[in-house]
């Protein structure tokens, strides 16, 4: 069972450095582990999620894992002051990894999905809101 830990993943202009801190680690099937970026703005309920849990499948077969993250867009009210959220981005993913499969097969799954998600054309995509056609 993985450990939980920080995430350091590359910003947008693919220099920067931005670290998902550990918050909460899960508890068990079902309990998300969350993390956020703490460097993100003045205000914690502002700042990016990204959330992971797991659980076992109905008939115990395989294991279900699902990701969240939310990703806000704030502004400064010029009257008030107040730091708030104009909208949030959300992205999430959904995994079946079979236990019945051998572990080469689920390693090279996830390293193929992990790796065609940062393709140029699949941020593309995503960000477009589009399909290619």
């Amino acid at each position: 069972m993985p450990s939980m830990a920080n995430l350091t993943v590359k910003a947008y202009n693919t220099t920067s450095d931005v670290i998902y801190v550990a918050q909460t680690p899960s508890a068990g099937d079902k309990t998300p582990a969350r993390w956020r970026v703490d460097a993100f703005g003045t205000v914690p309920a502002n700042r990016p999620v990204f959330t992971v849990s797991s659980y076992a499948s109905a008939n115990g077969q395989a294991r279900l894992v699902n990701g969240k993250l939310v990703y806000p867009e704030t502004y400064t009210d010029s009257t008030t002051g107040l730091i708030n959220v104009r909208n949030s981005a959300s992205i999430s993913f959904s995994a079946i990894i079979p236990q019945m499969l051998n572990m080469s097969t689920i390693n090279e799954t996830v390293a193929q999905f992990a790796n065609l998600l940062k393709t140029a054309l699949m941020q593309e995509v995503i960000a477009s809101g589009y399909a290619p056609n």
